[in-house]
């Protein structure tokens, strides 16, 4: 049931909306769970969130929407009475982005990969959700942006982020927490259902791939993943997410290839060795299909 709950959120609330009448956000309740005397993560609506905090300030990945920006507040307060200093975005979606007008506001520095003030600063048009995406006022946009790696020494903690090839959008970015041994995902990775990948903003599924792999390459025995949307995982987790995305591509990769049509795909059921462990959540199994057929064929 929970995870159909986030789905339905997800489905209403990905892009950057005018989401006050989306959504009663009175009810949503931000959840806090400690990893680490100096790391936590944050779940709410929307993209979870990472806490690092000590005498240094509070670093936060990601900020969810606006008008939760008071409840996330909140929640920090409880892990450091220390203001938020930085607010790293994964991506550009507004379930990670939305809070960045407040924030920044207040004072707190926004970063982000090159790419993601590029795609916030413009409006989108959205042909998957048949809607329109306004650009962002100049407030909410990162002022550092970075092409490849950033480091911040803060608390003790080394965080390192660095950018991947475009995979779920074209300016993902993998959040290490080395002395915790934690890595925030942001959206390249959908624990527990088929994920969004947005086409649209230059991702593609052959990209999401390549980011798993890379990061299953680098995991400890004992790493812990704060995923976009899910539950905390770990290795064995984003391994049987990336053995989906492979399973699936392939299987639909044929089909194209053996020029079947989308109708054709659909019927026969390419996803469905993996429907009961993922196809209960944002993108139903047919939906999921549709979406990595349109990129493999548009391929071939």
């Amino acid at each position: 049931m929970r995870r159909v709950v986030l789905a339905l959120r997800l489905l209403v609330l990905l892009a950057a909306l005018p989401v006050a009448a989306q959504q009663d956000f009175s009810k949503v309740a931000i959840t806090v769970t400690p990893l680490t005397g100096g790391l936590a993560m944050l779940q709410g609506s929307g993209g979870n969130l990472a806490v690092a905090h000590g005498e240094d300030g509070v670093f936060l990945v990601d900020d969810q929407y606006a008008p939760l920006t008071d409840k996330i507040r909140a929640a920090v307060a409880t892990l450091s009475a220390k203001p938020i200093r930085f607010v790293l975005n994964t991506h550009w979606h507004g379930d990670h982005t939305g809070g960045n007008e407040n924030l920044g506001r207040a004072g707190t520095l926004i970063v982000a990969h090159d790419n993601v003030r590029v795609q916030m600063a413009v409006e989108h048009f959205s042909q998957v959700f048949n809607i329109a995406i306004p650009a962002s006022p100049a407030v909410a946009l990162p002022v550092v942006t970075f092409n490849d790696t950033v480091t911040f020494h803060l608390n003790g903690e080394t965080i390192h982020a660095y950018h991947v090839p475009p995979a779920h959008t074209d300016g993902d970015s993998v959040v290490w927490f080395k002395k915790a041994d934690v890595v925030h995902l942001g959206d390249l990775f959908f624990n527990g259902l088929y994920p969004f990948i947005d086409g649209e903003s230059g991702g593609s599924i052959d990209g999401v791939i390549a980011a798993a792999n890379r990061v299953l390459g680098e995991l400890g025995p004992a790493t812990r993943i704060i995923p976009g949307h899910g539950p905390l995982a770990g290795k064995a987790e984003l391994a049987a997410y990336r053995d989906m995305l492979v399973g699936v591509r392939a299987n639909v990769a044929a089909l194209v290839a053996a020029g079947k049509s989308l109708d054709e795909t659909l019927a026969a059921k390419p996803t469905a060795a993996w429907d009961e462990a993922w196809g209960k959540g944002f993108l139903s199994p047919d939906t999921f299909t549709r979406h990595v057929y349109a990129m493999l064929a548009k391929k071939s």
